[in-house]
């Protein structure tokens, strides 16, 4: 497989233009996960040339970062590179924003244990916490820049006046929004900024949390505290919209070269700019495809194909606005 990769500022060697996604390996919103399978996806995932991991403190509260530790413990640390974020805490189950300075410097340090390493190549404030100012926590990023102890400096879910705050402080590198074919809202702000000010686009939720990996059917069902179970995308009437569209899609990858809808959503993303797909798996059967989805672009016609496929099957779209945790209490 030919990897396409890029080159992140503050950060030596090159990444993958698909990323692994431990949102999931972690449990915790999806319904559990296996530590031994969840490793051996990991491994497999970077044996096979996808060598940035994304993962962050709260998926499974340390257990998605103690699983990316464990799996590149013996050999694959020097291969990988390794984003982790900061800024989202929890009390009993329940997780909120806080990018306190203070958080920020205890966090780092349980992060660097729970992944068995000295550094950590990209470090994300997950959320942007109004009740701190960005430029407080943006100094002590640079700190820790400055330090060794993280290579470089992103944000996620961060408006663009967020983020140009926040780049007043610290050399801003990465912007990892949610970004995928049924949820395009960073077209019209953040994405613009990225280009304009040189950003690396992380998108998460490049397959729209599984609907578009073909593999959801209008009878598949979520269990435990699968997130999917209360998300609206996978409530009727939208399910329906959706997954019409998803068959559609589908329909357009065979047709441009015998491909399945997994490839066609992640070479949109790719076809974007200067983007990273983050792909989420938890079982070493769910990488299959990436290969897919290197190698070739989409044309404007078909880019064209896509809109209009999504605008008129998807009659009452949504965002993913559910996923946004609290303020901490005051």
């Amino acid at each position: 497989m030919s990897i396409e990769t890029l080159n992140i500022p503050g950060i030596p060697q090159a990444v993958s233009r698909i990323a692994l996604g431990t949102w999931a390996i972690g449990g915790w919103k999806w319904g559990g996960s296996d530590a031994d399978e969840s490793v051996a996806t990991i491994q497999a995932a970077v044996d096979r040339g996808i060598n940035f991991l994304d993962t962050a403190p709260v998926y499974g509260f340390g257990r998605s970062e103690e699983l990316v530790g464990r799996a590149l413990a013996g050999g694959r640390r020097q291969r990988a590179v390794i984003a982790t974020k900061v800024g989202v805490s929890w009390n009993d189950g329940k997780v909120f924003r806080d990018s306190r300075p203070a958080c920020v410097r205890r966090s780092v340090e349980e992060s660097l244990r729970r992944l068995q390493t000295d550094y950590i190549d990209l470090y994300q404030v997950h959320w942007p916490d109004s009740l701190v100012p960005f430029e407080e926590t943006a100094e002590e990023l640079e700190r820790l820049r400055r330090a060794g102890k993280i290579l470089a400096i992103g944000v996620s879910n961060f408006s663009p006046a967020q983020m140009q705050r926040f780049s007043s402080t610290a050399l801003l590198s990465t912007v990892q929004p949610p970004y995928n074919l049924f949820e395009r809202a960073i077209d019209q702000d953040v994405l613009p900024y990225a280009r304009g000010t040189g950003l690396t686009v992380l998108a998460y939720g490049a397959l729209c949390r599984g609907l578009l990996s073909g593999r959801i059917t209008g009878t598949t069902t979520f269990e435990g505290d699968d997130l999917r179970g209360y998300d609206p995308k996978f409530q009727e009437p939208r399910r329906s919209q959706y997954l019409a569209a998803v068959h559609a899609l589908d329909q357009l990858a065979r047709d441009i070269g015998g491909l399945r809808v997994l490839a066609l959503a992640v070479r949109w993303v790719l076809d974007r700019g200067k983007t990273v797909a983050l792909w989420g798996a938890r079982r070493p059967q769910q990488l299959e495809g990436m290969e897919q989805a290197f190698g070739w672009n989409l044309s404007p016609q078909q880019m064209q194909q896509i809109d209009a496929i999504v605008a008129g099957l998807v009659t009452d779209p949504v965002g993913p606005d559910f996923m946004a945790p609290p303020l901490r209490a005051a």
